[in-house]
């Protein structure tokens, strides 16, 4: 089976086209400014990157541009969209409405705009996608992928805040949570590559970006994370604030006249490593800069560490223990320096980390020495792939 998987952005889209049979990346690209002028980037498997500027005033004119590159006589790798035999869609927010991915329906499509409020740049953006596939390819299924899904295993205890219960009653006012994708993924693969059951083991999934999240994995199950109602919360990040004192935000829009749309642009658009640093959100800028001597910049680095470690600490004593520690995602896989840094914080877990092992990028790799007490590994995440596998089972 081949599997179209699409990633709406509110002006972007990803796509990968994966035969499900090997698992094989057929083709994969991204529509850039959407709405604005319009880009394609394209690569089929073992070709080229090509890079074209066409006019997309909407997600349709979109898709239908990634379709015309999938079936083009020269660079095209399927001969005409009977090829393709599903779409498996992301969609940021399900709300309590959906604990797994289901098929695409009519009520499907409500219930995800009924969220829209709860995730308002992700789920519009998700829908128009979905409404997009369905005029350019009727009849082939469409199943939608929830970030949230994996999440709905938590205990009240986790995801209900220390606010009014009438707001979780009437408006569903609690933690969500994001990344479910990957947390979910990347979860199951530490279980299989050290061969343990899945459903017995404790693990702590780092996803760690632009955008960051931690998750208490127990007995196969999501039990905690660290983004909240909205991906704001938790872990400082690239431009996000993380966990900050509510009452800030008062405090600020005070000083500086902002309305609350002003003082959430600051939270979302200008804080985290970006704002502590004043150099970049991107952690190679932030690592130089640190290099060359910036305080500050080497200052949003610990901050960094020091926030993801007290998730790590706080997660073990949910779990009561942990087995595994795994880092994924850019940074995760990535930064080697970044990852001892957190784990300097954790020798008291028994903790060792193999510096050789750490040296390698973007492998599946354990990275702690023999006699740590802790398994500490990096997994490189595979978010497309995964909503390929869930896709396949549903249909």
């Amino acid at each position: 089976m081949n599997v179209l998987v699409i990633n709406c952005g509110s002006s972007s889209l990803k796509f990968q086209l994966i035969n499900s049979d090997s698992e094989a990346v057929l083709a994969k690209g991204l529509c850039e400014r959407i709405g604005i002028d319009g880009r394609l980037t394209y690569q089929p498997a073992g070709g080229e990157k090509a890079v074209t500027d066409k006019a997309m005033p909407t997600h349709t004119e979109a898709i239908q541009f990634v379709i015309d590159a999938l079936t083009d006589a020269q660079t095209g790798v399927v001969k005409s969209l009977d090829e393709i035999n599903a779409v498996g869609h992301r969609v940021v927010h399900g709300g309590e409405n959906f604990s797994k991915s289901v098929v695409v329906t009519e009520e499907v499509k409500k219930a995800i705009e009924e969220c829209n409020d709860l995730a308002p740049l992700h789920n519009p953006a998700n829908l128009i996608g979905i409404a997009a596939c369905e005029s350019l390819m009727p009849g082939t299924p469409q199943v939608v992928v929830f970030d949230t899904a994996f999440h709905q295993t938590m205990p009240e205890k986790a995801y209900m805040y220390g606010l009014p219960y009438e707001y979780y009653d009437k408006y569903k006012v609690r933690r969500y949570g994001f990344h479910g994708t990957s947390h979910s993924f990347v979860s199951k693969r530490v279980a299989e590559f050290l061969g343990k059951p899945y459903d017995a083991t404790k693990t702590i999934v780092c996803h760690l970006g632009n955008g960051s999240s931690i998750c208490a994995v127990m007995n196969g199950k999501s039990v905690d994370t660290s983004m909240g109602l909205t991906p704001l919360e938790g872990l400082v990040m690239g431009t996000r604030s993380g966990d900050i004192d509510p009452a800030i935000m008062e405090f600020i829009a005070k000083k500086e006249n902002l309305d609350i749309a002003g003082i959430m642009n600051v939270l979302n658009k200008k804080s985290g490593v970006e704002g502590l640093s004043g150099v970049s959100s991107d952690f190679r800028d932030l690592d130089a800069a640190a290099k060359e001597g910036n305080a500050r910049a080497a200052l949003a680095l610990e901050v960094f560490a020091y926030k993801v470690a007290k998730y790590v600490g706080s997660y073990a004593a949910a779990m009561n223990g942990v087995d595994n520690i795994v880092f994924t995602a850019g940074i995760g896989e990535n930064d080697g320096a970044m990852r001892v840094k957190i784990c300097s914080y954790l020798e008291f877990l028994g903790i060792k980390i193999d510096e050789e092992a750490n040296g390698k990028r973007g492998e599946e790799i354990v990275i702690s020495t023999p006699d740590s007490k802790v398994t500490v590994l990096v997994i490189p995440t595979n978010e497309e792939l995964a909503i390929a596998r869930e896709t396949v089972a549903l249909l």
